[in-house]
């Protein structure tokens, strides 16, 4: 009976994303512009800035937590490589401040109390708390439907914290087995070429692989009720590639025209990091946004989102 529950679904979801596929191509604009107004109805950048803030909170409790489990296995300076690297995927220019806070903090870490290790855990999941109720406002037609108990959702981010540690362990590994690569040369008819331009896109690739892979996780366990794999992919692939082009054009301002640290001065970093994760948050939402669209779609109803309002 189950077998025979999840082959109907399984059809079911392939007619309505054939649908929304043939939705999408005959009308792209009407769908870019249904998603904008559904974005904007659902005070998405109102919920990013609430996202970035908590995530400002959380990004460096969770790193000092991750990097003093991994560091029993892994090197500790292959460890703050690796995050130094990806981190600078996350906030451009300023991978370098915090990896320094965390080594800091690893030189320190026999003062850590089972106190501050709980209280560094807690403040570590106010991100993934704060983005699974931003996520229930723009799937708000999953919520209606179906409530997440109260119990899954206080668990929920710290098997998250748990799952992204293994994932920092993984691409730790993959990442020092890639830059050894970089290291070699091939010979062939008398000419040698270095591997190092290989070993360099190679790692890029890999932080942009990881980039996927985590905003779709997101994309699938966050919101209220089983969403799809090649939904969740769909706002995976276009958030990481709005935020590639984002992140790029944030490092060309900020190394040429920005004037931050004039205005700011020692605030500057916590001022482009919080910049840096709003963009960041809303893209992530946005991707969200698109999903549910393309759900709505899919179900033949794209209805226009209500606006969102505190009134009683």
């Amino acid at each position: 009976m189950r077998l025979r529950w999840q082959s109907v679904r399984r059809a079911r979801i392939r007619i309505l994303n054939r649908r929304a596929n043939a939705y999408i191509l005959t009308h792209p604009l009407a769908f870019t512009l249904a998603v904008l107004r559904g974005f904007r109805a659902n005070q998405g950048l109102l919920l990013a800035g609430a996202v970035a803030y908590y995530a400002l909170l959380s990004i460096v409790p969770f790193l000092m937590l991750v990097v003093v489990a991994l560091s029993h296995f892994i090197d500790q300076a292959e460890l703050l490589e690796t995050l130094r690297r990806y981190l600078e995927l996350l906030v451009p220019g300023q991978s370098a401040s915090i990896v320094a806070e965390v080594a800091n903090f690893l030189d320190n870490r026999d003062l850590i109390t089972w106190l501050l290790g709980v209280t560094m855990l807690f403040f570590s999941s106010l991100a993934f708390t704060v983005l699974e109720n931003a996520m229930s406002v723009i799937f708000v037609h999953r919520v209606a439907i179906r409530r997440r108990h109260f119990l899954v959702s206080a668990v929920l981010p710290y098997c998250y914290i748990l799952a992204l540690g293994f994932g920092v362990m993984l691409v730790t590994l993959v990442a020092g087995t890639l830059q050894v690569m970089g290291q070699e040369h091939v010979e062939l008819l008398g000419y040698s070429w270095s591997l190092g331009g290989v070993s360099g896109a190679l790692l890029y690739l890999l932080g942009l692989l990881g980039e996927i892979l985590v905003l779709t996780s997101i994309y699938l366990v966050m919101p209220v009720g089983r969403l799809s794999l090649s939904h969740a992919l769909v706002g995976g692939v276009t958030a990481a590639l709005l935020w590639e082009l984002a992140r790029h054009v944030l490092v060309w301002y900020f190394s040429t025209l920005s004037q931050v640290n004039v205005v700011y001065g020692s605030m500057t970093t916590a001022i482009v990091v919080m910049f840096s994760l709003e963009i960041g948050a809303t893209l992530l939402l946005f991707g969200a946004q698109v999903i549910a669209e393309y759900e709505r779609v899919g179900r033949g109803k794209p209805e226009r989102t209500r606006p969102m309002s505190t009134a009683p």
